[in-house]
């Protein structure tokens, strides 16, 4: 007979709402109002909505599903209505547990959300993404000018701040870089290293890759505005020269070859990114180039957002060693920010005509740097749009040169006293200020007499 009572009793002890007020529910309540602040920055303020909606409403669905004080009540709540169960994956990285490394067991009890993140755990996401990446990369201007690949290297700044802060934190090595990783701004990448080193942070690791990545609008311009002047924001950067077909075919499978052979764990990511900027370059794979950029990365992107959400479930998320490792993924994803800075060739040009028209022609450093506006102005307008149709194209600039600039402008009485602060913000030339001021001198005795260098700094064999 229909009880009821019982029905509502029932209800009230063993329904989601009951969840609130059994043991550590409070956490879930937490966690659901994240998730709701995530669904407003992705959906009112536009941060990144397609991985931070994903992410969020990941986390939604596991904390409303997911209490784990109602195990007292009835332990077949939780394995019956949870989309994900942190119990099948904490047995799942226990090499003492009999499911050890089981997907079949993780099948067999396993919510949607759970399956989901087979995906995550097997490597398959992070491929995949990789692949869609390569396909919408345009390489050109790094064959163009492959030193340009060195640039990235200050973007890592924040790697090994991270890493190293996390062994001072008490993580292991492979935890730390782990950890480290996420200061590179590529979910994928971390996900791939951490399934490698540090299985067992692989959830924590990729909330806080995603999240960040997600929330690039809301974290970098800050970083960006304080490290950068109005007028370096607004330089444009035109490509060397003009890249081949040729090239551009060639390019993935010399890459791929290479890496591959001389880091073969890297194949999974390098083969996929590659193949992908193959399907591109090739010409005869444009439907294979079109779904893999468009139909398949929508896929995975709606596979991988909601599955790193839902490890943002209470119990994993609302304790201090998944909290250390959010807060050092922010401290790695803003000094990495920082540490990109970039030298453009017009701030070396105006380095060198300041030392000539100080020594030749009696100008003060005041008076060659607003003039050095104009004259870009005019190189913008009239030289840089006949670039791409030059035949030679030479680099006047030496590696060394920084050096020889730093030692003669620092010898200019005036140096202090004319570029104060305010002068060299405003005309955007912080960044070379700042490196000329702290770079080692290098003599000119080292310098060809025949060298361009010395057309700036004087002792020239040429007349100008």
């Amino acid at each position: 007979m229909f009880n009821v009572g019982d029905t509502l009793l029932k209800l009230a002890t063993e329904s989601g709402f009951a969840g609130f007020f059994a043991n550590g529910g409070w956490q879930n309540l937490v966690m659901i109002v994240i998730a709701c602040v995530l669904l407003y920055l992705g959906i009112v303020k536009g941060f990144e909505p397609l991985l931070l909606v994903g992410i969020a409403f990941g986390c939604l669905l596991a904390n409303v599903s997911y209490f784990p004080g109602l195990d007292a009540v009835n332990p077949e709540l939780n394995a019956t209505n949870a989309m994900y169960h942190p119990e099948l994956w904490s047995a799942f990285l226990d090499s003492t547990s009999p499911y050890y490394h089981s997907y079949g067991h993780i099948l067999s009890n396993a919510g949607l959300l759970d399956i989901f993140y087979i995906g995550v755990k097997a490597g398959l996401y992070p491929s995949l993404i990789f692949m869609g990446v390569g396909a919408m990369t345009d390489f050109g201007p790094l064959i163009a000018d492959p030193k340009s690949l060195l640039l990235g290297a200050a973007a890592q700044l924040g790697v090994f701040v991270a890493f190293f802060g996390a062994i001072c934190l008490g993580f292991t090595g492979p935890e730390a870089a782990s950890i480290g990783i996420i200061g590179g701004a590529d979910g994928p990448t971390a996900i791939f290293l951490t399934n490698k080193l540090a299985p067992h942070l692989l959830g924590a690791i990729a909330i806080a890759a995603y999240s960040y990545m997600a929330l690039i609008p809301m974290i970098q311009p800050p970083i960006m505005k304080l490290m950068t002047s109005d007028a370096d924001r607004k330089i444009k950067m035109v490509q060397a020269r003009v890249v081949s077909k040729t090239e551009k075919i060639l390019f993935p499978i010399i890459v791929t070859i290479f890496v591959i052979l001389l880091l073969p764990s890297t194949a999974p990511l390098i083969g996929c990114l590659m193949l992908g900027n193959l399907f591109r370059e090739c010409g005869c794979t444009d439907r294979l180039s079109d779904t893999v950029q468009n139909a398949l990365m929508n896929i995975v992107t709606i596979f991988l957002s909601t599955s790193v959400g839902a490890t943002m479930v209470a119990s994993n998320f609302l304790k201090p060693e998944t909290l250390k490792i959010i807060f050092l993924g922010l401290v790695a994803f803003g000094i990495s920010t920082a540490g990109d800075r970039i030298i453009h060739p017009e701030q070396v040009r105006v380095a060198r005509r300041m030392i000539r028209n100080y020594q030749g022609r009696g100008n003060s450093l005041r008076d060659t740097i607003i003039r050095a506006e104009s004259v870009n102005a005019g190189e913008q307008k009239y030289i840089a749009p006949n670039k791409p149709n030059a035949s030679v194209h030479i680099d006047s600039f030496h590696d060394y040169e920084l050096c020889i600039l730093a030692k003669y402008l620092r010898q200019i009485p005036q140096f202090a006293s004319d570029l104060d602060d305010a002068f060299i913000e405003e005309h955007g030339l912080t960044v070379l200020m700042d490196v000329v001021r702290s770079l080692p001198p290098l003599d000119t005795p080292y310098v060809p007499r025949d060298s361009i260098v010395r057309e700036f700094v004087g002792g020239s064999i040429f007349q100008y």
